[in-house]
């Protein structure tokens, strides 16, 4: 089964910068639109940036010229630089993409299919404090 890892998060001071990345494995084929998401303490999650495979670049409003997000195919990862942190910054960060890769069907069969999937990494913890 095709799974995402983050990693990478932690507590920093604001000003300080930290580095998130998120490593794919499984059976994987092809990945499309990657992107990172967060979710602070009582908001929803919200987009922070996304990635094509034709490495075109989107960030919301709020991070534009403090984060990067950038991507390595042959190493199935995404990274996420973050400079400048502020408070604001603080939260859940997720990791997703679009991927196609092996499925398993069934336990006897042993089968598995090839489609292409959204999956979402179990997140990492962002915290942005003095």
């Amino acid at each position: 089964q095709v799974q995402l890892v983050e990693s990478g998060g932690g507590l920093v001071q604001p000003g300080e910068s930290l580095g998130l990345s998120c490593a794919a494995s499984g059976k994987i084929f092809s990945v499309g639109t990657v992107g990172w998401y967060r979710q602070a303490p009582g908001k929803q999650r919200e987009l922070v940036a996304t990635i094509t495979s034709g490495t075109m670049t989107n960030y919301t409003d709020s991070v534009k010229g403090r984060f990067t997000i950038s991507r390595d195919n042959a190493k199935n990862t995404v990274y996420l630089q973050m400079n400048s942190l502020v408070p604001e910054d603080t939260g859940v960060y997720y990791c997703n993409a679009f991927i196609l890769g092996a499925t398993k069907v069934g336990g006897e069969s042993g089968a598995s299919e090839i489609s292409w999937r959204d999956y979402w990494g179990q997140g990492t913890q962002v915290t942005v404090s003095s």
